[in-house]
């Protein structure tokens, strides 16, 4: 079987080495057109393959998928990675085969090429699937520890149960949105540290969280947990997310049950997904996990993944200046263990889910995946290039995150997920 992540592939559309999505990635969205409706896409280059094209010019026949071409004409990606792992793959497979450089099939095929082929400069991207559920953790030990130092005591800055099961809240899946949406700063209760009593009014400390997610790709039944060595057939893919918070309504109202309305205003995703098979040549073992986890958690193979990741804040009206750069490869706790202490009580999971890794900071300053870590809780204000300083994020501020996984002369990227901060609605 054709390898499709074979370095030496490429396509006979013309696509500059440093772009995110060569014929090796091959990352799937939801897009519409004002002609097409919602639709199933592939990401290939500065282009959108329609699926649901692709499959009426039967290009699909032979493959085992159920439903086509309908299961191509959705508002989300769901129903699709309902139908399973070999169905994924054996998509992306034929895709990369009429894509490929040696293949005429769809190149030759005129009126093929023009309903199957659509610039991603004439779409519209949805949010890639329909989250039942969303779960995010809390999985870098350096964000994790620069919290600690920063709220508790700098000598146990670490929880005693943090080295021994990943951390996570369950979150509000609704307010979850696609890149490009702009996200209105929350009211809330604000608690001063020298004040005698709470206020109420617009978050003075909106901040982002540097975030990767994957997404669930199957259903499984109330009480049956997901081994470990199973946990990776159960993930589609990943995006980036954005994790906005709002740290002075969250210090306020996070004792005693955790992350409430300073969480669940908004969340950015990247509207492509990323599969786990196109990353596997991108696959890193982890840091070095002490104490050793319960056996339950116990990993032997790699489970991370070496992704690299940018933050950008532009000022409304300014240039852009990146404040991060850090990498996925940095989580403690992996997509696989995290997936499988999720399961390890009976929870249920669902397709589409969603399941974010937390904070993604490094050991370095300059890698430190948040404003709070940045700017060090408002104590050093962090220069932007227009000569103004941040705290925390102000009305206007664009946050753009960027991924990209790069070995070899190959270079797999996830695209952008971006939100621009907008006036908090009086009440």
């Amino acid at each position: 079987m054709p390898n499709p992540n074979n370095p030496a592939l490429h396509s006979w559309i013309d696509i500059a080495p440093t772009h995110d999505f060569p014929i090796q990635n091959l990352p799937f969205g939801i897009f519409e057109t004002p002609e097409r409706g919602p639709r199933v896409g592939v990401a290939i280059g500065d282009y959108v393959l329609d699926l649901y094209a692709v499959s009426q010019f039967g290009f699909f026949e032979d493959l085992d998928i159920p439903t086509q071409p309908k299961v191509f004409r959705r508002r989300s990606l769901n129903q699709f990675i309902a139908l399973g792992r070999p169905v994924w793959r054996a998509v992306r497979l034929r895709v990369s085969e009429l894509l490929r450089h040696d293949n005429g099939t769809l190149r030759d095929n005129e009126e093929a090429m023009r309903s199957c082929l659509v610039r991603q400069s004439e779409v519209q991207m949805l949010r890639p699937v329909k989250p039942h559920n969303y779960t995010d953790f809390y999985s870098s030990i350096e964000h994790a520890t620069n919290v600690g130092i920063m709220f508790r005591d700098p000598a146990n800055a670490l929880l005693p149960n943090w080295r021994h099961i990943p951390i996570g809240y369950h979150g509000r899946a609704s307010s979850i949105v696609v890149s490009g949406t702009d996200v209105r700063r929350p009211n809330g209760q604000r608690k001063a540290p020298d004040a005698t009593a709470p206020t109420f009014g617009a978050s003075q400390q909106l901040d982002f969280e540097l975030e990767v997610a994957f997404i669930g790709g199957q259903n499984t039944e109330l009480g049956h947990p997901v081994p470990l060595q199973y946990a990776e057939e159960h993930i589609f893919g990943l995006v980036l997310f954005n994790d906005w918070s709002a740290r002075d309504i969250q210090s306020w109202e996070y004792v005693p049950l955790g992350p409430f309305l300073g969480k669940s205003f908004g969340s950015s995703v990247s509207p492509w997904v990323v599969t786990l098979d196109a990353l596997e040549p991108f696959r890193v073992a982890g840091p070095l996990q002490e104490p050793e986890p319960l056996l339950y958690l116990r990993q032997v193979d790699a489970h991370n993944f070496d992704i690299n990741l940018q933050v950008t804040i532009q000022p409304e009206g300014g240039p852009e200046t990146t404040v991060c750069e850090s990498n996925f490869q940095y989580m403690y706790w992996s997509m696989a263990q995290q997936l499988t202490h999720q399961t390890s009580n009976g929870c249920n999971l669902q397709v589409g889910d969603l399941y974010a890794s937390g904070t993604i900071s490094g050991h370095t300053p300059d890698s430190f995946g948040s404003m709070l870590e940045l700017a060090w809780k408002g104590t050093k204000p962090l220069p932007l290039a227009d000569g103004s300083e941040r705290k925390f994020l102000l009305d206007g501020d664009t946050v753009t995150m960027r991924g990209y996984c790069q070995k070899d002369g190959l270079r797999i990227g996830f695209g952008e997920v971006r939100g621009t901060v907008l006036p908090a609605n009086p009440l």
